[in-house]
């Protein structure tokens, strides 16, 4: 069982064994083979899902609040000893911030696409209130995800993982560099690699929208999500952006009164903790969709939005809650590159189409999603300042796949 989460799965091994060309199929050939009826929205669906995680996340912080109140019973009437209370206390509260935290995840899925209706009025008006509540700067954001959208996996024109390069580093060229310059770059205690991880699990998206990390390296040092001068944004946009920060500062507003009511413990337990979560799953999935060892990445007349939307991998993220709360965003992320349009809960029927067009090119991962994250961070470090389509390196400055030969 342990040894199983920690290998590769046999779809990733058999692709790093296997050369890499680039897809030659037409987007024609994939769209023309897509029914048109899975491209209809429903109000009435879209409404239901809202109010199906709504309720659910309500219902977990409803009986959050009794946790407390549950387990001093125990103690008093029941007699139960310090230790049992504290395990049963905490299993408690982990489970709460477990679900309650992919829930939300859920809700940033569910309202960041404009899938949900075919009024776009509708779309805005349940994204912005959701992403909101989340704290997540909507018209920002999507302005920015939708540029990711047009332009991914474009080493000069993405928007989020962007690879850094050799250059980057200052590592030597690479007919000149030794063992040694890699490791003076990468190599790093176990402990620290761990610490690294969690920081971008749970800071990566503040650091992110504060100061686009992992971001294009196009823009300036001080580009953030919340100027709405900021070089992500159109002027066009700038008003939506002021209305995004208006959205974060009542949502602040509200969460202060709750603190002076509630108290900030009550806070930190039923909002905080599950929002770092909420965020880790964000990150989590987003950085595995998009960095991965046997994924190309473009450059120049290389790259075209059809390669762009290629190059990303299904994965079976947290299995049929994965499906259920995060709305198929990780097992049917291609589908959702190629027809991002296209309503989530159709999106199933669109990835068994396409795995039946792409045959070889469809990029599927079941490797243990921890596994998957602890190998992406710790093998795709850099990639090479040239090259039309280059694939990622690890620490000791080799490729996982090769290009085949033109």
């Amino acid at each position: 069982m342990i040894s199983g989460i920690l290998i590769d799965s046999p779809e990733y091994e058999e692709r790093k064994r296997t050369t890499f060309a680039p897809p030659k199929i037409s987007f024609s050939e994939i769209q023309s083979a897509v029914p048109k009826h899975l491209f209809e929205k429903s109000s009435l669906k879209a409404l239901s899902y809202v109010f199906r995680d709504v309720s659910f996340a309500y219902a977990f912080y409803r009986a959050a609040l009794f946790i407390d109140p549950f387990v001093h019973e125990l103690a008093v009437q029941q007699r139960f000893g310090f230790i049992a209370c504290s395990l049963i206390r905490w299993s408690l509260w982990i489970t709460y911030w477990w679900f309650e935290g992919v829930i939300l995840a859920g809700w940033w899925c569910l309202a960041g696409h404009g899938t949900l209706s075919p009024y776009e009025w509708l779309n805005t008006v349940l994204g912005y209130s959701l992403h909101s509540f989340l704290l997540v700067p909507y018209f920002a954001w999507r302005s920015t995800h939708h540029a990711h959208h047009s332009k991914a996996n474009s080493v000069e024109f993405d928007e989020n993982y962007v690879p850094r390069t050799r250059t980057d580093f200052a590592l030597p060229e690479e007919s000149k560099a030794r063992p040694l310059d890699y490791s003076e770059a990468f190599e790093e205690a176990p402990i620290y690699t761990l610490f690294r991880m969690l920081a971008m699990q749970l800071l990566g998206w503040q650091s992110y929208l504060l100061q686009n990390t992992l971001g294009s390296p196009r823009y300036p040092p001080g580009t953030n999500h919340f100027d709405p001068d900021s070089p992500l944004f159109r002027p066009t946009e700038r008003n939506s952006i002021i209305m995004s920060n208006i959205g974060l500062a009542g949502m602040s507003t509200l969460l202060g009164l709750y603190i002076r009511q509630a108290g900030f413990s009550s806070f930190f337990r039923l909002y905080f903790i599950p929002y770092l979560l909420a965020n880790h799953w964000i990150v989590m999935l987003t950085f595995l969709h998009h960095t991965d060892p046997t994924i190309p990445h473009y450059r120049n007349t290389q790259w075209s939005w059809l390669r762009g939307a290629l190059a990303t991998v299904d994965r079976p993220l947290l299995g049929f809650f994965g499906r259920f709360f995060l709305h198929n965003v990780s097992h049917d992320h291609i589908a959702h590159h190629l027809f991002p349009r296209i309503p989530f809960y159709n999106q199933p029927q669109v990835t068994e189409i396409v795995k039946n067009i792409l045959k070889k090119d469809y990029n599927y991962d079941s490797t243990n999603t921890m596994r998957a994250l602890y190998r992406s961070f710790t093998q795709c470090c850099f990639i090479e300042d040239e090259g039309d389509i280059v694939f990622y390196k690890d620490r000791r400055g080799k490729p996982h796949r090769i290009l085949a030969k033109q």
